[in-house]
């Protein structure tokens, strides 16, 4: 449906669609404020189907999606690229990833953190099984050198 044929219907359904009472709407529109003639120019079908049909316009205009977001952030991303600014891109993709749950957020943690501390005199009293279970639950300890190597620099750049 297009624009009313009659500019004051068409007035009339604009000040409906934004929310105004079929009273006010009608005074809107230049009539005499009339509560009858109002609900009569209301409950004519090209009225209220004007009505529906802005309202569904306004309602696409302001719907916003992670879609319509990762579109506008796509366009920005795609100027900034045709403009050479690669930080103004680089923005973009880290938008879109955020968007899309894929960012990295900082969290603050709260707590203790139990040091334990290893020395080769706890491990002599181990058993093989004892000494492969702390191997595999903690690979940290044959990159430092405590399991198969010599440690430190030369255990990393071996691994």
């Amino acid at each position: 449906m297009s624009v009313l044929p009659n500019p004051r219907h068409e007035a009339f359904a604009q000040s409906l669609a934004k929310g105004k009472t079929a009273i006010e709407a009608y005074a809107d529109a230049g009539y005499k404020p009339n509560r009858s003639h109002a609900s009569r120019l209301v409950a004519k079908g090209n009225v209220t189907a004007r009505v529906a049909e802005l309202q569904q316009k306004v309602a696409k205009k302001v719907e916003v999606t992670v879609e319509s977001l990762a579109g506008e952030l796509e366009e920005a991303r795609a100027l900034a690229l045709t403009e050479r600014q690669t930080s103004a891109a680089v923005q973009a993709t880290m938008g879109k990833a955020k968007l899309f749950g894929l960012g990295v957020e900082n969290r603050r943690l709260s707590g203790s953190v139990q040091v334990v501390t290893i020395t080769a005199k706890d491990l002599d009293g181990l058993t093989e099984d004892e000494l492969a279970i702390l191997e595999r639950a903690y690979p940290i300890l044959q990159r430092i050198g405590v399991f198969g190597g010599t440690g430190g620099a030369e255990a990393e750049e071996g691994g």
